[in-house]
């Protein structure tokens, strides 16, 4: 039972969980784990019918993530590779062959329709998306069109014409069974997930206010090379790229957000905030971004991301209720700033608490799907994290522009972001940066 049915089906149908957390406090029973629609926390996946996966985006967490899957449990494997670059593929193949989990060169697939190919082996039971986010909504409709299970990293998209694709691809897997986890790991961690569990039995009341933010250095970055043509250039250099990442705030920011909206319940209804770019000398993106997100009733999320070198650094989320506020990953405040709450990570040697899981949540997030093709149990995270991701656009757009945004309108845009014609050679486009108070050019 997802989270949707079961408000719909309940007595807090169409008060969301900000009313929900009111409700539940009267009754401070423990909160039903697979009404609330939390994933299981396992100790590994079940044993069950082998699974074979193809990844496809064969990146540093591309490959990240055909590890995670192959650590969830038994008879899981990675037996195909797709990537634009054949040396990407050629890397990743020899880190496998270092495991002694060599990927045989007639399953790996290079060049823009790699995907494809890769989705068409009958073999391949799982696919792992992790190329740049401006490609997902494509090869997650192939995935589901060819049958497969998907794991697919977040953002989900760049734009909101890929928002739509997304959430209806979504409702496809739904109608055939195939289950789809993302890559939001906070949703699969166990700290996070008790804290949830205490949030909606009432431990802080209300929720008046919240804030999420992502502060770090700036991130890496690709020097032109030789030979290089501009589509090459961009795509190796992705993460500098508004129209193949989505900017920081969707592909770094996302996980605060997606933790606020799925603590409140909801998605905010506008967003206004500003934005600058200061120190980056490559790409079109922002340095930082400070959104003032609207859930309406009185409840304001301040939403802030920012990745420039030598400044205070921070990552995490806060929610401020009438008889309390939390962190949302381990601890529970009094008004009064007192402990009322916090949850018990496991002890070392020497029986002091550490702050480690037993399980890692980048692990954890494929167990929940293994367990979930397995035995049977459905799991389809992929219009949440649309959700999310559509959220992060609005607060992209409102600080690129400096207007308020709404969420219906954002919702229908039409803006697809990135070269109409997606192919090797020179590519006819500017990349402006965003000046507030004039449109942002897609």
């Amino acid at each position: 039972m997802d989270r949707r049915k079961f408000f719909e089906s309940s007595a807090l149908a169409g008060i969301g969980l900000l009313g929900a957390a009111s409700f539940l406090s009267s009754c401070k029973e423990k909160v039903n784990t697979e009404a609330l629609g939390l994933p299981p926390i396992l100790k590994g996946a079940p044993k069950g019918k082998k699974l074979r996966a193809g990844l496809v985006g064969v990146g540093n967490r591309g490959t990240g993530a055909a590890i995670n899957f192959i650590s969830a449990g038994p008879d899981l494997e990675v037996i195909a590779l797709a990537d634009i670059f054949q040396d990407k593929i050629d890397e990743c193949r020899e880190r496998f062959a270092g495991f002694k989990r060599p990927i045989p060169a007639e399953n790996c697939f290079a060049g823009f329709d790699g995907y494809k190919k890769l989705m068409e082996l009958k073999d391949v039971d799982v696919v792992l998306l992790a190329t740049p986010p401006k490609f997902r909504p494509e090869h997650f409709n192939e995935a589901i069109r060819q049958g497969k299970h998907v794991f697919m990293e977040k953002p989900v998209a760049v734009d909101p014409v890929g928002i739509r694709s997304v959430i209806a691809t979504a409702k496809k897997a739904e109608s055939v069974g195939l289950n789809v986890v993302t890559g939001t790991q906070r949703r699969h961690q166990e700290d996070y997930i008790e804290t949830y569990k205490q949030v909606m039995a009432g431990a802080i009341g209300t929720p008046l206010a919240a804030k999420a933010f992502w502060n770090q250095n700036h991130v890496w970055f690709r020097t032109r090379e030789e030979g290089w043509d501009d589509m090459t250039y961009m795509i190796r250099n992705w993460n500098n790229f508004c129209w193949l990442c989505g900017d920081h705030i969707l592909d770094t920011h996302v996980h605060n957000i997606d933790v606020i909206n799925w603590f409140l319940g909801k998605h905010p209804e506008t967003a206004i905030g500003y934005g600058g770019r200061h120190r980056r000398l490559t790409g079109d993106q922002y340095d930082f971004f400070s959104i003032d997100f609207d859930f309406g009733n009185g409840v304001f999320s301040h939403s802030m991301s920012r990745q420039i070198d030598d400044c205070a650094n921070g990552t995490g989320e806060l929610i401020m209720g009438t008889e309390g506020y939390t962190n949302c990953q381990n601890t529970i405040w009094n008004l009064d700033g007192s402990v009322k709450w916090k949850f018990e990570y496991q002890k070392d040697e020497n029986g002091n608490e550490t702050d480690k899981l037993k399980i890692p949540p980048y692990v954890q997030e494929h167990m929940h799907l293994v367990h979930a093709i397995r035995t049977g149990e459905y799991v389809n995270e992929a219009e949440q994290t649309a959700v999310s991701t559509l959220t992060a656009i609005m607060g992209r757009e409102a600080a690129y522009t400096g207007k308020k945004v709404t969420w219906d309108e954002m919702f229908k845009s039409g803006m697809e972001l990135g070269p109409k014609e997606i192919q090797f050679g020179p590519v006819d486009m500017q990349f402006e940066v965003p000046v507030p108070g004039t449109a942002h050019k897609a």
